[in-house]
């Protein structure tokens, strides 16, 4: 029978108390378990089925999993990209009175990755600085909400499609601590930490056979420190110009909302001679184009997919001569005219397999290819019926990767697209976002 234990959860699930506390996590039977790709951990970790939804349950000493608890909803709080806290589950023991480790319960963070997930095939070089700009983003957030990590590296990340690029979001938070601001030595330990752990990682992936080992590693951790301080001097640096060139101000801006950052105030130095101004702006939090989407048309995207529908949404707007109705009206329209028509086309079958905005992204990136290589216009029901054969047959449910091994998993970057050798030209057809302008006669 089982026994007494202590559960501090964020809302009770009743169904938490069912599951058997009272035997060690390696002896819980497969039948609870979700046949997820698991990354590293030090920690004892299982991710099991409750209640129509997938847990992470970590076997943890009581006080860190309580300080991780703790951590893991200040970042829910302020909106950091992290796994959200469950409950923290205590006094286990065996049916025999024998103490048990105490345990962490998080929700799965659906459609993503552990990195070895996306190492366990051929992935090319710039998929993988993707993935590291991704883990540069994550870090330059926390660090700019005075957040210190304390143990970066890709294991204790998950990673997220994002409209041809990756988002990250922090997983292992028992090193986590807040601060009002932190301090330069404190931002490069952090940097300094992060580049040496990829390193290491990236050797391991190598000794592996998982990773080229043509490839020089030490490249991917100078890739972390580069990207990191130059979005870091982007969204903090002063910045002086001559009176004249006050558009500067707006092109800053600009360049911050095209990184996915808001303003929220912007401090401005005028010179005694009044020759010269001085700007610093106040960067209130990533998320623009996030928070631009969810606001009109209330779908829950990545800033990369955010960009991409805001960017669709504009061309809709001005080709369907909508241009003097309110954006709040034409996004509605767009919603029910493109986005819903659009995946409705998806086979139920298959609308697991990626998230619908990552979904959406690539449908109109294949239509792109598609219209190019026809050299017509090609029509929307055309463009889905021919996405769904040719890339998303070959790709697993991400939405929880239910029954597939890590190493069946395709990176969907990397889908065979031989038939677009007109695009050589072009670059690597991964790597290039097309601009394609739509006609919206796409349900004719």
């Amino acid at each position: 029978m089982a026994g007494a234990i202590d559960i501090t959860a964020t809302s009770i699930d009743p169904a938490l108390l069912d599951l058997p506390w009272e035997l060690p996590l390696l002896e819980w039977p497969q039948e609870l378990l979700a046949a997820l790709p698991r990354g590293i951990s030090r920690h004892v970790v299982r991710f099991v089925n409750l209640s129509g939804r997938i847990i992470a349950v970590k076997e943890i000493n009581e006080d860190v999993a309580y300080r991780e608890y703790s951590r893991l909803r200040d970042l829910q709080r302020l909106g950091q990209p992290a796994v959200a806290p469950t409950a923290v589950v205590t006094k286990r023991q065996t049916t025999r009175g024998k103490p048990l480790t105490s345990a962490l319960v998080t929700e799965h963070l659906q459609y993503s990755l552990p990195y070895r997930a996306l190492f366990t095939r051929a992935i090319k070089p710039d998929t993988t600085f993707r993935l590291i700009d991704s883990l540069a983003v994550l870090l330059v957030r926390l660090h700019l909400q005075g957040i210190y990590w304390g143990d970066v590296s890709l294991s204790n990340t998950l990673f997220r499609r994002d409209a041809g690029a990756f988002s990250a979001y922090l997983v292992d938070a028992e090193t986590v601590a807040l601060y009002p601001q932190l301090t330069v030595g404190q931002r490069s330990y952090d940097v300094d930490l992060a580049r040496t752990n990829i390193i290491g990682e990236f050797m391991d992936l190598q000794a592996g056979d998982y990773f080229d080992r043509s490839l020089d590693v030490i490249e991917f951790g100078d890739r972390l420190t580069e990207r990191y301080e130059k979005l870091w001097a982007e969204l903090t640096e002063e910045e002086t110009f001559e009176a004249g060139e006050r558009w500067r101000v707006e092109a800053r801006i600009a360049r911050l909302n095209e990184l996915g950052f808001d303003v929220d105030e912007l401090a401005m130095t005028r010179s005694p001679d009044g020759q010269s101004l001085k700007i610093q702006p106040k960067v209130v939090d990533a998320g623009h184009y996030h928070r631009q989407v969810l606001r009109l048309t209330g779908l829950d995207v990545g800033e990369k997919q955010g960009q991409r529908i805001i960017n669709d949404l504009k061309t809709y707007r001005t080709l369907s001569g909508k241009e003097d109705e309110p954006i709040e009206l034409v996004a509605h329209k767009w919603v029910d005219e493109v986005f819903k028509p659009t995946m409705d086309m998806i086979p139920p079958e298959y609308r697991a397999k990626l998230e619908p905005a990552e979904m959406f992204h690539q449908i109109l990136e294949h239509r792109w290819f598609e219209s190019e290589k026809q050299g017509r216009d090609v029509p929307m029901p055309e463009v889905v019926a021919s996405y769904v054969t040719t890339v998303l047959t070959n790709l697993p449910d991400e939405q929880s990767i239910i029954g597939f091994d890590a190493a069946e998993i395709p990176d969907a970057a990397d889908v065979d697209r031989s038939s677009w050798e007109v695009h050589a030209s072009a670059g690597d057809p991964d790597d290039y976002v097309p601009e394609f302008v739509p006609t919206y006669r796409l349900f004719e």
